[in-house]
């Protein structure tokens, strides 16, 4: 099979009318789970016979052909970091350059749209009412209910949903000890009038990647935790603490982020709260859970190959991933250092809006920080002539209810707000997801490798042992030439954006799938959803654009369906503007998840 010869970039037509060719991913592998799977480690963790089988498998799934062995005319480009350039943005607070994260979250409730809505107001039970951070904060400020009973009404929440009739699975860490703690200083706040912030006494569930004191990081292991100490907050943690936010533990994970699915055999298997017996999608499975069940309105994840964005969408909540740099990665676990940061997952977009000021990195030097811009979302009617770009035949590459419902989605803001569809070709989709497969295995194999030249094979995951066997065969010539890719895309991306505002895409392409009996213990080896899953990811990432998904609708069965939104770097403000205006225009059609908990609902 002859490797692909690239033309220059600046050769390839990116109109609709372009001749360029889309190459669906073919994945040639089955299903794999139980004892399949435990034979097909063996077989490629034996000394000859594996790294044949990897051949094999590199060359049936393209990997050879349009990356390793390719000709590319581009010199690589090693990291998706984005110099900062003043981009006109409609509608926007700039808020000053030496706020506190308090400061900055009193700018973000100041920007947010007057709320009629009674807080202890009960909803149909057929539609679906999430509690904001405002009305928390509006409970707490009143009186109708304290930061402590609400960390108890959580914490039996957890109990009963982690008890064996249900066994969700959304933490594998919480301390009930002290979540009380940090909800009485939150409460004798509150009672002094010295609360922080607006998120004070807000839960917040953070996902097992992530530093968060006392509990240890165990990134989905049931070794990393003790090779590994976590001896403070991550970044992120430290500044939505120091606003007054109750740290409500640490969320289930896929082993080590190697998976989409959200399936760990050590931890349990994260189930969907619309569909018990779905998949919530991974690998940040526990914190979009978590929110989608009602537990808390918002949760950290880290998105390395959209794995905030992925489960978001199969749980039908908000999920954000900001521009390359703009959170900082201390404290998060190094697995992939240049497509991987923190992201947020939340109920609606004002919450997002909201947890991103209160996180946003502003430790740089004044003249390197790129500005803060927050949307002013009173209006959505005040931000106009949007264009929206749409690559059909990557757009149509999804399940026929997806499809469908996506587009519908656009015909809505097309006559609500007369926002215009723009038709371009997104070159070489299929050629960046594999260039970014290559790069995200070989930076965490190279991340782990101090650990797992100690480690017992036993102790890793089924799924996750073919994965590390996989991202280990990866040659040298193939990582800098899925590097020399990252630089054509981002030249393809930059034209696009200087004709469009965001590209529009779904955020999958499948919705969650059933969660099989026989993958519970061993893990599944899952790649042809893997990829449907991770097919609209990567730009994100592998470029470190911001991204958001939103809810637009649900498919037969009734699962959540996700619209993305991927942006021009440092263009967040726009990109909540936008998904703000989705989310309006699709909730009244909103559902209450099977498994669903009303924090604030009066007893």
């Amino acid at each position: 099979m002859a490797a692909k010869v690239y033309k220059p970039a600046a050769e390839v037509n990116l109109g609709p009318d372009s001749d360029e060719f889309y190459i669906s991913p073919n994945v040639k592998a089955p299903r794999v789970a139980g004892l399949l799977v435990k034979i097909f480690v063996w077989i490629l963790e034996m000394p000859i016979i594996g790294p044949m089988v990897l051949y094999i498998l590199k060359k049936d799934n393209l990997i050879n052909k349009l990356v390793q062995d390719a000709e590319i005319p581009e010199p690589p480009l090693f990291t998706a970091t984005h110099s900062w350039e003043d981009i006109p943005e409609q509608n926007v607070c700039l808020t000053k350059p030496d706020l506190s994260p308090p400061e900055r979250v009193q700018e973000a409730i100041g920007c947010l749209p007057a709320s009629l809505e009674s807080t202890l107001t009960d909803s149909p039970s057929s539609s679906l009412k999430r509690w904001t951070i405002r009305d928390f904060n509006r409970a707490y400020s009143t009186g109708e209910i304290t930061p402590v009973q609400v960390a108890k009404r959580f914490l039996a929440a957890v109990k009963e949903c982690s008890s064996p009739g249900l066994n969700m699975a959304f933490f594998i860490s919480y301390n009930p000890e002290e979540i009380i703690r940090q909800a009485e200083e939150s409460t004798l706040r509150y009672q002094r009038g010295t609360q922080l912030s607006a998120m004070d006494g807000i839960l917040v569930a953070v996902k097992d990647e992530i530093d968060c004191l006392p509990y240890p990081t165990t990134g989905g292991t049931r070794w990393l935790g003790r090779a590994r100490a976590c001896a403070a907050d991550a970044a992120v943690v430290a500044q939505l603490r120091a606003c007054g936010a109750v740290l409500a533990g640490k969320t289930n994970m896929h082993e080590l982020g190697a998976g989409t699915s959200g399936i760990n055999p050590h931890h349990g298997s994260t189930r969907n709260p619309y569909n018990a017996g779905r998949v919530s999608g991974g690998s940040s499975s526990g914190s979009a859970a978590a929110v989608c069940a009602g537990l808390c309105p918002v949760a950290l994840g880290v998105d390395g190959g959209g794995s905030v964005r992925m489960p978001a969408a199969l749980c039908g909540v908000v999920g954000f991933k900001p521009t390359a740099g703009r959170l900082s990665n201390a404290g998060v676990l190094p697995l992939n250092w240049t497509v991987g940061m923190p992201g947020i997952l939340a109920g609606t977009v004002e919450d997002a809006a909201v947890a991103y000021s209160a996180i946003v990195d502003q430790s740089q030097p004044s003249y390197l920080r790129p500005e803060l811009n927050l949307p002013l979302l009173k209006s959505s009617l005040s931000i106009k002539n949007i264009k929206l770009a749409k690559y059909a035949k990557w757009f149509n590459d999804s399940a026929q209810d997806i499809r469908s419902c996506c587009d519908k989605a656009l015909q809505m803001l097309h006559a609500q707000y007369g926002w215009e569809t723009l038709d371009v070709t997104i070159p070489e989709i299929e050629e960046m997801r594999l260039a970014h497969y290559v790069t995200i295995g070989s930076e965490c194999t190279a991340s782990l490798a101090k650990y797992l030249d100690k480690l017992k094979r036993s102790e890793i995951g089924w799924d996750v042992r073919v994965a590390l066997s996989v991202y280990g065969s990866f040659s040298s010539r193939a990582y800098l030439n899925s590097q020399r890719l990252r630089n054509r895309q981002m030249y393809f991306h930059k034209e696009i954006f200087k004709t469009a505002d965001v590209i529009v895409s779904p955020m999958t392409g499948v919705t969650a799938y059933k969660l099989q009996d026989d993958a519970l213990k061993s893990g599944e080896l899952d790649y042809i959803n893997g990829a449907a899953l991770v097919r609209y990811s990567i730009a994100g990432n592998f470029l470190g654009l911001p991204a958001i998904t939103v809810m637009v609708g649900y498919d037969k069965a009734g699962l959540p369906i996700g619209l993305q939104f991927i942006g021009r770097a440092w263009s967040e403000a726009t990109l909540l503007h936008i998904a703000f205006a989705m989310q309006e225009a699709c909730k009244k059609h909103y559902m209450k998840p099977a498994v669903f908990y009303d924090l604030l609902k009066k007893d």
